[in-house]
């Protein structure tokens, strides 16, 4: 019995090893080619940010690769188990099917609890280091980089002119900052510059000396002189917005958030002797408070419940393989891809649904693991029995 569980388990995790290492690369080429791959072509980045900027994407694509990687595992490895007649030899010598894959069982398990890591730690991590890595890139490529010559528009109620640019060392500066976008406040005239990057909140930081500095106001400008630093917005629309967003956050911190939220949100009620009205302002901060609530909440649940992927993908995995009694390699490829359809179809309707309380949708992330474990049950128990 020993010789058999070792044979099935290195099977299995000999499967799992190459399907997790096929979707992790498809997952991983889908960002790459879009994002990364294009600049590398170019020379604008070199192989080791490429090779950084990937390796901080692995476990946020694991996220999604080791459910399917155990589902297409165990469909692919009992599929031919079923078709080369070695269920039935192992059923012959009195060996029931329950038996069998126990150890399967339990490595399913252990992969929950690397998913549960994944899925709430790491995963969220690295996606904000990420990131913040692209964002250093694009930053550097288009705005720290400031072409010699030009006229820069690029930035709100300021034009930047740059005589010389030597890897953010800058000579002969000018800039024309304004107010509602046609008066001119300030003119700035410097020999000589440095540019830096703030990725975190998105400015790029201009250190001008020796600075000629022209500052208008009522139609009468003020002469003043020395060095200036000069801070401009990378990306308008997220100038203020130093937090994270809360599909970046770990679990920690969305509860962390989930805490605040529930602390700084109280709503006095009217004063009133109206037990209808009292009971009606009552009902409305109910609902408010749920819906700035609900989608910290949704988040929360779905990362919970990606971390029982695998083992509902195994329940339903085991069965489904041995009723396929195909060796081939697509099929069971196809009917892997057909099932995590499914699955996160649930997933992205409880995400779509979080401004609506109403319809539970911290609840809707959980019901695929609810559906595919008590079908994979099903299904177990009848195979067990040989039905």
């Amino acid at each position: 019995m020993k010789t058999l569980h070792t044979y099935v388990t290195r099977q299995i995790v000999a499967s799992l090893l190459m399907t997790v290492a096929v979707f992790t690369f498809v997952l991983l080429l889908g960002n790459v080619l879009k994002e990364i791959l294009p600049l590398l072509i170019n020379g604008q980045v070199r192989m080791g940010v490429v090779a950084e900027a990937m390796g901080l994407l692995v476990p946020f694509v694991w996220v999604f690769a080791l459910p399917m990687g155990m589902l297409t595992a165990t469909l692919l490895i009992f599929g031919r188990f079923s078709a080369d007649q070695e269920l039935t030899a192992v059923r012959a010598s009195g060996i029931s099917l329950l038996s069998l894959i126990s150890p399967i069982l339990l490595l399913s398990l252990a992969l929950c609890a690397l998913s549960a890591l994944v899925n709430m730690e790491i995963g969220p991590r690295c996606r904000v280091a990420y990131t913040a890595l692209l964002f250093k890139i694009r930053a550097e490529l288009t705005n720290i980089q400031l072409p010699e010559g030009r006229y820069i528009k690029s930035f709100k109620d300021a034009i930047i002119y740059v005589e010389k640019n030597r890897r953010g060392e800058l000579q002969d500066v000018m800039i024309w900052q304004f107010e509602h976008e046609t008066n001119v406040v300030m003119t700035v005239h410097a020999p000589r510059g440095k540019l830096e990057t703030d990725a975190i909140n998105k400015k790029i930081i201009l250190y001008l000396y020796d600075a000629k500095i022209l500052a208008m106001a009522q139609g009468r400008g003020t002469p003043s002189g020395g060095d200036l630093t000069f801070q401009l917005d990378l990306d308008s629309n997220s100038r203020n917005e130093q937090r994270l967003r809360v599909s970046d956050m770990t679990f920690s911190q969305l509860r962390d958030e989930l805490r605040e939220l529930e602390g700084r949100f109280n709503w006095p009620l009217p004063r009133t002797r109206d037990q209808e009205q009292l009971r009606a302002a009552k009902r409305q901060i109910e609902k408010q408070r749920a819906e700035l609530m609900s989608p910290i909440r949704v988040h929360i649940h779905r990362q919970v419940a990606f971390s029982f992927a695998c083992f509902g993908f195994t329940l339903v995995g085991i069965p489904l393989g041995i009723r396929m009694h195909r060796r081939e390699t697509n099929i069971g490829i196809a009917i892997a891809l057909l099932l995590v359809a499914v699955y996160y179809s649930f997933v992205l309707l409880g995400q779509s649904l979080d401004t609506h309380p109403e319809w539970a949708p911290h609840l809707i992330v959980w019901l695929p693991n609810f559906i595919f474990q008590a079908v994979g049950a099903v299904l177990l128990w009848r195979a067990n029995r040989g039905v």
